[in-house]
């Protein structure tokens, strides 16, 4: 038993990362635009940046959460929700 909840700690302590990582990255890539482009419209690159924190701390609330009756099956859809959200703010910046 002790060798199973070891892997969902490391696993816990990887998605963490993985939602660090990714919308960080992100987020840089919107600095990066705005430096590149001066005419773009910095309340729509805020806005996006916005998003990103919001789509952040909801991801690690739903790490947080006590009461999941399948854990693995919990941090699936978590990692699966970080990658549409992660691809949809993508779309936008692209399209800034």
């Amino acid at each position: 038993m002790q060798p199973k909840l070891f892997l969902i700690m490391a696993s816990i302590k990887i998605l963490k990362k993985d939602i660090n990582f990714v919308l960080a990255d992100i987020i840089e890539e919107i600095y990066v635009k705005e430096l590149e482009n001066p005419e773009i419209d910095l309340k729509k690159s805020g806005a996006l940046i916005d998003e990103a924190i919001v789509i952040f701390d909801a991801l690690i609330s739903k790490i947080h959460q006590k009461e999941v009756a399948d854990k693995k099956a919990h941090f699936k859809a978590i990692s699966s929700e970080l990658e549409t959200q992660g691809n949809a703010l993508l779309e936008k910046l692209n399209a800034l």
